[in-house]
């Protein structure tokens, strides 16, 4: 497992990108749940954001790619609106507990 982060450091409607080497994710809470994904577009293949730990569209409620506009739902990563509707996003395993949030690869 590899600690990505103190869990206060991931607010409730916030979201934050981590790099482990070549590897790019970022994070979610939602309803307090961590929801993570692999930071790679299903469109395009590149990152999903240009400013760090910007990955949610204005109301906070859909994860969005700010190269051509698409919408991912946070809870599943599916493409509800864009070029790629119908994919999904890279859902990675993460654990939260006291000592904050994990990867698990």
């Amino acid at each position: 497992m590899h600690f990505l982060c103190p869990s206060s450091d991931l607010r409730e409607g916030h979201s934050r990108g981590f790099s482990l080497g070549n590897t790019h994710l970022f994070a979610v809470r939602r309803q307090g749940k961590v929801y993570l994904y692999r930071n790679r577009c299903p469109h395009r293949g590149i990152t999903l954001n240009w400013q760090a730990d910007t990955f949610l569209d204005s109301s906070a409620q859909l994860i969005a790619c700010v190269h051509h506009g698409a919408q991912f739902l946070i809870e599943s990563g599916e493409c509800v609106a864009g070029p790629c509707e119908g994919d999904t996003l890279e859902a990675l395993n993460c654990q939260e507990d006291t000592g904050g949030i994990w990867f698990k690869d």
